[in-house]
């Protein structure tokens, strides 16, 4: 059985003057204990929605959700007390010190000062904020701010660590030394949900990935899986100019096989190819023909965002989370 399960989780919004929104719309999602279970999506797919009910934010209209066999719906006190949350703006008090912010989580876990304290000092070391631990958080840089918000997951040591977009916004640097952090729990027995608009993110942590859309799990496996079920070879091109998309489009359908998509930004796309050296050949040479102006053209293999245009239709860097109260 495994460690988060959810099953047929249905969750409907009625927006005012609008029809109703299935956010969830018959969600099915196993995560095995000790793993990251990653979840991705384009907008309003219902990535924030799951976590909201697996962190007894809100309730489903229908379904059932368990982690480590304890139902979130009837029993949510007890697993409050199991898990760990951090989102994508970092739930902290700015006119506190790093170190309050945590001796605060701590006193309102129950925990008593002197162990609030411990725990905070371990934090305050584990995510390498020692310098910064005694100046308020609205000095912090934004890498700062979200490695102490993450620290305030962990007070009470959770099994289980929900992370809703975690490195949204972070520059290089700091993504990488946040992923570091999460491979660490991961490898010290800790069961993270991940939801993310970054493929490399899904493709370096994950062990699964289920990917959502319409508030159900579409497609799930590992990235590798994922990666082998679009099969086949991509020849993506880039235009120096955007008006030139339709004309390029006809050409990639001409020599694709099957029918190109949008690779973001509007002037990059995508087709799935059964030879890339002579379709990439065919490709560029057409579109010389036609006097098209290409800023790059190649061939590669399958990528997770190829997984996303082919089973959404839509690219990755459409799949910012912005789903809120209505997904």
């Amino acid at each position: 059985m495994a460690f988060i399960e959810a099953r047929d989780l249905v969750k409907t919004y009625t927006p005012k003057g609008a029809p109703v929104v299935r956010a969830l719309d018959g969600l099915d999602l196993d995560v095995a204990q000790g793993t990251v279970t990653a979840l991705l999506g384009p907008n309003g797919a219902g990535k924030t929605t799951t976590v909201k009910v697996l962190t007894t934010l809100i309730q489903p209209d229908s379904g059932t959700a368990t982690i480590d066999d304890v139902d979130v719906l009837r029993d949510p006190d007890r697993v409050r007390r199991m898990i760990g949350a951090s989102g994508q703006y970092a739930a902290v008090d700015e006119n506190l010190t790093g170190f309050e912010n945590l001796m605060m989580v701590g006193k309102l876990y129950h925990l008593g000062a002197k162990v609030a304290k411990q725990r905070a000092r371990e934090l305050i070391e584990m995510f390498d904020l020692v310098d910064a631990a005694n100046r308020p958080v609205k000095g912090f840089s934004g890498g700062m701010r979200r490695r102490i918000d993450l620290a305030g997951a962990l007070v009470i040591n959770p099994p289980v660590l929900f992370l809703d977009e975690p490195t949204t916004g972070l520059d290089p640097r700091s993504r990488l030394a946040l992923w570091d952090i999460i491979e660490s729990l991961v490898s010290g027995g800790t069961t993270v949900l991940l939801t993310t608009q970054y493929l490399e993110e899904a493709d370096r942590l994950a062990d699964a990935i289920s990917v959502i859309d319409n508030g159900r799990v579409i497609a799930k496996g590992t990235a590798d899986e994922l990666k082998a079920s679009v099969g086949g070879q991509r020849v993506a091109v880039t235009l120096v100019s955007e008006r030139d998309a339709v004309p390029l489009r006809d050409i990639m359908s001409r020599f694709g096989a099957g029918a190109p998509v949008e690779g973001g930004g509007g002037r990059t796309w995508v087709v799935p190819v059964d030879n890339g050296p002579v379709a990439l050949s065919a490709i560029v040479g057409a579109a010389a023909e036609q006097n098209i102006a290409l800023h790059d053209a190649g061939m590669r293999r399958p990528t997770l965002d190829d997984v996303f245009l082919q089973l959404t239709g839509h690219a990755a860097e459409q799949a910012d989370e912005t789903e809120g109260e209505a997904a």
